[in-house]
């Protein structure tokens, strides 16, 4: 299935994330890192107001983000890509727009980085890609890995569909990343930056030197961990710079669930949604000026 959506998305999919996109609704719901835990992530989006019971779509004009960090660390990767893709097509069907960010985690797997993948996160992309050859990279990982290797490096089936997933997303005056915008980043460029990631994970160029360090906006903890007045400072100083109101990270599990950091200019909404984090299910609705944390019952 996911050969077919790579072609598809590669065919359609490359404006996605043009910026700014504009919002067009009056709700903007924001979920965090998943790492792998399907049940969760239903949670989530239920929570959001986004699927019902059955995993279909129902926000209507809802516009829905997921701020990256999708995969590593539980066994329902494929589950959720799968559940993801096939609610971007629902929501945009029904007026609204679901957007999908790359966090570190995906750009691992893309490098490949497989430190963090589990044992069942092996397992389930054994029969995911047909691997015809097996090159110098593949033989450079153990028989069961090589498979999820084949699916996420660069080129690859999965690495296509990852590929249509910003690193950067500005709606209306919200910015949304996985870890940080920092100065640096609006003197490389948002457009460019975005562009030469996907390129990469196209398999037809090399992403900017810094997207892989502590520097990087899916790396960095500036604004969600020992936040300090001069992190303070460097967010105003991008927000100014972009004219925008807020951003919304995730990237850092936050011991008390969602956190507003340097007087509500920073979201940190990395509550542990994931099993591997305690499963508190928490997510970030904009309603305008409005913002507000919705959380679900503890089990």
């Amino acid at each position: 299935m996911y050969r077919r959506l790579s072609l598809i998305f590669i065919a359609l999919g490359i404006l996605l994330f043009v910026l700014p996109v504009s919002a067009m609704a009056t709700r903007i719901v924001a979920i965090g890192d998943l790492h792998g835990d399907l049940g969760a992530t239903r949670q989530a989006l239920q929570l959001a107001g986004a699927t019902d019971e059955s995993d279909h779509w129902i926000g209507g004009d809802l516009i829905l983000v997921q701020t990256g960090d999708q995969l590593d660390r539980g066994d329902g990767e494929q589950a959720i890509l799968e559940l993801l893709a096939r609610l971007q097509d629902e929501a945009k069907a029904a007026g609204g727009k679901l957007h999908i960010l790359n966090g570190n985690h995906e750009l691992m797997n893309a490098r490949p980085d497989l430190r963090y993948v589990t044992e069942g996160g092996f397992a389930d992309f054994q029969d995911a890609v047909v691997i015809t050859e097996e090159d110098s990279l593949l033989l450079a990982h153990e028989p069961q890995q090589r498979a999820r290797v084949a699916a996420f490096r660069p080129g690859g089936p999965f690495a296509l569909i990852l590929a249509e997933q910003p690193v950067i997303l500005v709606i209306d005056d919200n910015v949304f990343v996985h870890g940080g915008v920092l100065p640096m980043h609006l003197d490389y460029g948002i457009d460019r930056l975005n562009r030469e990631v996907r390129d990469w994970l196209l398999g037809k160029g090399e992403p900017p030197d810094f997207i892989h360090t502590r520097e990087s906006p899916t790396w960095t903890r500036n604004y969600s961990d020992e936040v300090e007045a001069d992190d303070c400072q460097q967010l105003e100083e991008v927000l100014e710079r972009m004219g925008a109101a807020r951003m919304i990270v995730g990237h850092t599990v936050q011991e008390d669930g969602i956190t507003p950091r340097c007087e509500d200019r920073v979201w940190c909404i990395d509550s542990g949604i994931s099993e591997y984090y305690g499963r508190r299910i928490e997510v970030l609705e904009i309603d305008g000026d409005e913002v507000r944390v919705l959380r679900a019952a503890q089990q």
